[in-house]
């Protein structure tokens, strides 16, 4: 239980410096006019990851107590919130060239954070699933390990999102017997 709620602490920090790394970037170039394609990532991302810290504060919250002795005042996430994870993925993908490819994590220091903020989120879903197998299928809702599923896919799609806005190109996997080494 303390694993899970700790990998929920790691990745709400990370979030903070992808946050920071969106608050570095430049909206204006050097000769004073505006970069419209950060403001654009930065206005459509900022308020996104500020609520998702909000909310997996609470999924820590949540994960601290003992299924049976949650405090019956606590408020805790519900299908809505993994709803709307899945609501922006759609607008985003709608933007988005279909994969042809694999992509690995890199890129510039706001993706590269994200795709850790990804793969972090990926282990908290495995530690949630870990915590069922120990403690019983009631130790963590259902809805919590969807959320953390849909939310390293939100990542995903944000990061692509990102990458195609920015004018980033994405780091693709060629496989073995394709590269030119």
């Amino acid at each position: 239980r303390v694993d899970f709620y700790g990998i929920i602490d790691e990745l709400n920090s990370i979030i903070g410096m992808v946050r920071a790394e969106l608050d570095r970037m430049d909206t204006h170039h050097q000769d004073g006019g505006s970069r419209a394609t950060v403001r654009n990532v930065k206005n459509k991302g900022e308020p996104k990851l500020a609520l998702i810290q909000q909310e997996l504060f609470d999924i820590g919250g949540e994960a601290s107590f003992l299924p049976d002795k949650l405090p019956t005042a606590m408020t805790v996430i519900e299908q809505s919130q993994a709803d709307r994870l899945c609501s922006e993925m759609d607008v985003w993908t709608a933007d988005l060239e279909p994969l042809e490819s694999f992509i690995l994590p890199a890129g510039s220091p706001l993706i590269s954070t994200m795709h850790l903020a990804r793969t972090v989120t990926r282990r908290a879903e495995r530690a949630a699933l870990r915590l069922r197998e120990t403690e019983g299928h009631q130790a963590v809702r259902d809805i919590v390990i969807a959320y953390l599923n849909r939310l390293s896919d939100w990542f995903f799609v944000f990061i692509r999102w990102s990458a195609m806005i920015l004018g980033e190109d994405e780091t693709l996997w060629v496989p073995l017997g394709k590269r030119n080494l």
